[in-house]
């Protein structure tokens, strides 16, 4: 399947449905293959097959400008998470005269105007694509710029009047009769393959503490002080954080550099001066490094780091 969006519409149509059940959410992870040219394909930027987390919410028609203002809100709140800033929203809108687009102009008219109105009080930037709208109807797209400034699709949300009267979709509503719902597209991460090729290209693999794969290694300074810093690992991993100890029987400089390389956000070191004080050192990214750490400072200091969601690279980062 190309898109996922006629599932849920029979999913809408499965039964009868009631004004009381909108706005009625429906959110699935679904694979969409689409047969894209060879000479567009990208690494996973650009593929054939994708997984998609897409949303399909049914609204009344007093119900369309909340629920899009709401998810605008929500989808520059996720971003944002992520460490992605800067953004301005794209509106792609219909080119007339082309045989792609269907339903009805004016329609298409109210559609437009109504996105228009919820991107232009986000207060960003908002900048026209015409031509670039779906078949079924206009869209806004956030679009981010990474590290070094290239621009990227992220999130979009489309404005839906056709597909609904197609599918014969329907809610009866509080005088009793019925009516057709208004249909929203909304695509948070787009496609998560492209997602996660633009978060590695973004921070080039550093990731913050919260995203990155391992967020802690654990280095004994010699394989007397195993034991006790392994103890300490064991603590984290209780508390959800992915730690790993590094038993390996390379020499404790080597094992440093190896996992700078890898980029691991924290590395956790301890000697003979923290076994015996019961104290931990963290040594960070750009060979910065803090000692003498109590053990319950250091892990409600990493539990801290990994809840803020912030980049932590020196050790005034984790102050």
């Amino acid at each position: 399947k190309p898109m996922n969006c006629p599932f849920h519409n029979l999913i809408f149509r499965s039964r009868g449905r009631s004004y009381r059940e909108l706005p009625l959410r429906l959110a699935e992870f679904g694979t969409v293959y689409r047969y894209e040219k060879s000479g567009t394909l990208a690494g996973l930027t650009r593929v054939r097959g994708m997984t998609q987390d897409d949303a399909h919410i049914y609204v009344t028609a007093d119900q369309v400008r909340d629920e899009l203002t709401r998810n605008l809100d929500f989808v520059l709140s996720v971003l944002r998470d992520y460490g992605l800033q800067d953004f301005y929203l794209e509106l792609s809108t219909k080119e007339e005269g082309n045989p792609k687009f269907i339903g009805d102009d004016s329609l298409w008219a109210e559609a437009t105007e109504t996105l228009r109105e919820v991107a232009e009080a986000s207060g960003l930037e908002l900048v026209p694509d015409p031509g670039g709208a779906a078949f079924y109807g206009p869209k806004i797209s956030v679009q981010a710029r990474d590290a070094i400034g290239r621009t990227w699709q992220m999130s979009t949300i489309q404005l839906d009047f056709n597909q609904p009267e197609r599918f014969e979709l329907e809610y009866t509503g509080p005088d009793g009769a019925k009516h057709q719902p208004v249909m929203i597209h909304r695509a948070l991460f787009g496609s998560i393959e492209r997602f996660f090729a633009i978060l590695l290209e973004h921070y080039a693999g550093a990731f913050p503490v919260w995203l990155a794969p391992v967020q802690v290694v654990g280095i004994p300074v010699a394989d007397e002080y195993a034991a006790y810093l392994g103890s300490f690992i064991d603590r984290l991993r209780s508390a959800g954080v992915r730690a790993e100890l590094d038993r390996s029987d390379d020499r404790m400089q080597k094992k440093i550099r190896t996992h700078t390389t890898q980029k691991v956000p924290l590395q956790v070191i301890a000697g003979e001066q923290d076994r015996s004080a019961g104290t931990v050192s963290f040594r960070f990214r750009d060979g910065s490094q803090t000692n003498g750490i109590p053990l319950d400072e250091a892990v409600a200091r990493i539990a801290a780091a990994i809840e803020s969601k912030t980049l932590v690279d020196t050790a005034e980062d984790l102050a």
